[in-house]
């Protein structure tokens, strides 16, 4: 049997191979995971529940299932992907405190256990998915894997670590600005926002933030995204939208190479927002639109007009406040009494207190304002382009600490954040797919993405194309500092 780090290096694809051909066992490959999360996680904080003695029943049964990643272990994001009788915390203390167990299984969650996952626990994530770092008053800093001074993202940033130092092969993650895309930057891996409506949320919801937010995976590699992508996309019923069906399994576009493209390049700050592209962040977008010229791509520097608009940031906040305010009080009834300030971080009180006074009329012309962003953006590829790429971020990886807020500056975290999101909460407005791929490190070495963003439904297309940056420039070989 192969050795735990030599597994711990192989993406999900291959350690389900293993499985297949008899190599190991699922109990084997799922108590590797758990001595690594036991040995790994005290220097990361990355898993907040752990459900191991679960993990190891569900390895050994002759009832699991024999989907293409049986006895692969993984790890779910303690926002959304519910489990019934599950230790639930969504980063906010009062949930942990309460011990607060969900009732209800996601459809997501049971299309992971149908495609043969083993879920050993939940991991951190910042208070409501808020901050691209994963900081909660809860828990511990979640640390990063190639610098523990620094911070792993959000608000996937729990799963990032434990994916990045080697626990699993990849773990479930969701995305309302950013939250997919940035962890993953930040860690080295592949974070693909999917679609708006590829995934189902239901069926306790219908929608998160309004549309803004959707839910899939970090992975070390191109193909296990496709795959995984594969086993659970797919409408429920009652699901208010979904994502157009692709042609083909997404897996197959991994090895499908696209004719000639026409690529337009981003590698400037969207204008009108004041903000500063770090020289390390630029590097990666030209990494990459160099990567894409040869392999014989139409690359030239162009983007939509609809990007440089700073109206738009206003109104996603505005909705993702309304969208606070909501889920503080849902949460106060499902404990059964008012959440006040003190129930929460200040951050999040600050955004329920200032949406409580935004009117009906007011949120619903918010929504018509995201509606008409999304069809200027859209328009651009309607207009001959494939893709644009983008810097993932403005910024490298913050250090602990940095994107706070505290009692008297309670928005301070929310504006720090700007350099995370300008580049990835576009398309969680329009809806469209993006992809942030491990192209360039700091000379630090800090990983730092490149974003890729298609048209809507267009997953098929940015799996070929990373494919292809991936085979000309792997990143497979690389290990951060702390590692299986």
């Amino acid at each position: 049997m192969p050795q735990s780090q030599e597994i711990a290096a192989l993406d999900a694809t291959a350690q389900a191979e293993l499985v297949r051909r008899g190599e190991v066992s699922p109990a084997e490959l799922v108590e590797g995971a758990i001595e690594r999360l036991l040995r790994i996680d005290p220097e990361i904080h990355a898993v907040v529940h752990r459900d191991l003695d679960a993990a190891r029943a569900r390895a050994k049964s002759a009832d699991l299932p024999d989907g293409p990643f049986r006895g692969v272990p993984f790890l779910l994001k303690d926002l959304g992907g519910t489990q019934a009788g599950r230790r639930f915390s969504g980063g906010m203390r009062v949930l942990h405190e309460a011990e607060f167990r969900e009732t209800t299984d996601a459809w997501l969650v049971r299309r992971f256990e149908q495609a043969g996952l083993v879920t050993l626990g939940r991991t951190s994530t910042p208070e409501l998915g808020l901050l691209p770092t994963t900081e909660p008053d809860a828990f511990p800093p979640t640390r990063n894997p190639w610098s523990l001074g620094h911070g792993a993202g959000g608000s996937s940033g729990g799963s990032a670590a434990a994916v990045a130092a080697g626990i699993v092969p990849f773990a479930h993650a969701s995305d309302g600005g950013g939250s997919i895309r940035i962890p993953a930057s930040s860690c080295g891996l592949v974070g693909l926002k999917t679609t708006r409506g590829r995934c189902s949320f239901g069926p306790a919801a219908g929608e998160r933030w309004s549309g803004f937010s959707v839910e899939f995976a970090v992975t070390r590699s191109v193909r296990d995204a496709a795959a995984l992508l594969d086993a659970v996309a797919g409408p429920q019923l009652g699901d208010p939208y979904f994502a157009p069906p692709p042609a083909r399994p997404f897996r197959e576009a991994v090895s499908a190479r696209p004719g000639r493209l026409r690529i337009g390049v981003l590698r400037e700050p969207p204008a009108n927002r004041g903000l500063e592209l770090h020289p390390e962040c630029r590097a990666a977008a030209d990494r990459a639109a160099s990567l894409l010229r040869d392999l014989g791509h139409d690359v030239v520097e162009a983007h939509p007009a609809a990007l440089d608009d700073p109206s738009t940031i206003m109104t996603y906040v505005r909705v993702v406040g309304a969208n606070v305010a909501q889920a503080v009080e849902a949460w106060g009834r499902r404990l059964g009494r008012t959440l006040g300030p003190g129930d929460v971080e200040p951050l999040t009180w600050a955004l329920a207190e200032r949406s409580r006074e935004m009117t009906a009329p007011q949120l619903l012309d918010c929504i018509d304002e995201v509606h008409a962003f999304g069809r200027r953006l859209a328009a651009w590829w309607d207009e001959g382009f494939d893709l644009l790429v983008t810097p993932t971020t403005a910024q490298p990886p913050p250090e602990i600490g940095w994107i706070t807020s505290t009692p008297d500056d309670p928005l301070r975290a929310f504006l720090r954040a700007a350099p995370y999101g300008a580049y990835t909460s576009p398309f969680n407005l329009s809806g469209q797919p993006a992809i942030s791929l491990p192209l360039h490190w700091t000379a630090d070495g800090l990983p730092v993405g490149a974003q890729l963003a298609a048209a809507f439904g267009r997953e098929d297309l940015l799996l070929s194309v990373a494919a292809s940056l991936e085979e000309a420039a792997p990143w497979a070989g690389r290990r951060p500092a702390v590692f299986g």
